[in-house]
């Protein structure tokens, strides 16, 4: 029964103190009460907070796109992760596409030119898928989880703080309106007992009164006392949390170091990856054919600004291939004439640039490498790459 009385009264306890911060946030929105303005320190540590927890909102789930495409995958990865079990492993996208040139590359003969070719891109593909894998674990762990413990742990521990910081300002202000108004009473209860009024009954009636709003002015101001102090402690409170965002930028620095560093190791090891498998489509044998054709074009090369070399430039075909007759030209004094076979951007002055079904002069040159030829064409003269070259009769 006693247990039961107090949870009465401490309910009855919290609907009344949450009825008269209701009040006073009213009066203060109509701008009929006075509001205790926070110091001009802790108000820029809130907005510092708040922004923080802002951008680091926009920049978790914009990483986790650039780290994982599909929604549905995320949302898959999201629920597991609520439900504290791993998230069952799946292939990725160069993996697939890796997997797909390999069972191509097989079923059109490892012998042949273009199978041979699908399955060392197939191979190199799932390399980068493997690469690609081991980005998003380090990124995760590095990077994700750090910013998700500052969101979900000590923001929210913030954003607790501050509303309890709130709830004491709106207590302290309806203190020091109960207090304002009785004091207000009280000196007009004292006008009107310097007024001689007639008769007993109404001076002790009216000195009981007097009495009464006293110490009710007395209790308020031990009321405004109190709720001054809990406001100052827990404003306190809030500014030291506040104060720890810049150790919190400062870890956040550091894991975005570590961010950047996964993404250079996992690019470097895509660009090794690839310049290895260009040097491997550019090294098959020149006699290497395909459905006895005499030779097989090898697709135009990437722009030797991006390689930054021009002698990967001549090497970045899917097969480079050098037909009898050029080899005879190299080993001959004499010119003939080629087609053109594919537009070709030279990378220096000592080359030539061609345009595809062009026709050139082109003859050999002692102590040029073998993979070259001298072009041709009216006053213009320079080095051109024979895989683009076919010799006319």
């Amino acid at each position: 029964m006693n247990i039961m009385d107090f949870n009465v009264k401490k309910l009855a306890a919290d609907a009344g103190t949450f009825l008269s911060r209701a009040v006073q946030f009213t009066e203060e929105k109509l701008g009929q009460a006075e509001k205790t303005e926070l110091d001009a320190h802790l108000e820029n540590l809130l907005s510092k907070a708040e922004c923080t927890k802002i951008w680091t909102e926009k920049i978790m789930k914009q990483t986790e796109v650039l780290l994982q495409p599909n929604p549905n995958a995320r949302i898959e990865e999201f629920v597991y992760e609520k439900l504290d079990r791993k998230a069952p492993s799946r292939i990725n996208n160069p993996e697939l596409l890796g997997q797909y040139m390999i069972d191509a590359g097989t079923e059109f003969g490892p012998g042949t030119a273009y199978g041979n070719a699908l399955i060392k891109c197939g191979e190199t593909q799932k390399r980068i898928g493997t690469a690609d894998r081991e980005l998003i674990q380090t990124s995760a762990l590095n990077f994700l989880t750090p910013l998700r413990n500052f969101i979900e742990g000590d923001y929210k521990t913030i954003a607790k703080e501050r509303k309890l910081l709130q709830n004491k300002r709106l207590d302290l202000d309806a203190a020091k309106t109960r207090l304002k108004k009785a004091k207000a009473a009280e000196t007009r209860a004292s006008q009107l007992n310097s007024a001689r009024l007639e008769g007993d009954n109404i001076m002790v009636n009216f000195s009981y009164m007097l009495n009464f709003l006293h110490v009710k002015w007395l209790k308020s101001e031990q009321e405004l006392r109190i709720t001054q102090s809990e406001f100052d402690r827990q404003a306190e409170i809030t500014r030291l949390l506040l104060e720890g965002i810049s150790s919190t930028h400062a870890h956040h620095l550091r894991c975005l170091n570590d961010f950047v560093e996964a993404q250079m190791t996992y690019y470097a090891q895509c660009y090794q990856y690839m310049l290895d498998l260009q040097k491997q489509l550019g090294s098959f044998p020149s006699n290497y054919c395909n459905n006895n054709q005499t030779s097989v074009a090898p697709v135009p090369s990437a722009s030797p600004n991006v390689i930054g070399s021009s002698a990967l430039t001549s090497t970045s075909g899917l097969v480079m291939t050098s037909p009898s007759n050029l080899i005879d030209l190299k080993e001959s004094s004499g010119s003939r004439k080629a087609r053109v076979l594919y537009d070709y951007d030279a990378a220096n002055s000592s080359e030539l640039s061609l345009l595809a079904d062009e026709v050139i002069t082109v003859f050999s040159v002692v102590g040029m490498d073998s993979d070259w030829l001298m072009g041709e064409r009216g006053n213009q003269k320079g080095r051109v790459p024979i895989t683009y070259l076919e010799l006319l009769n």
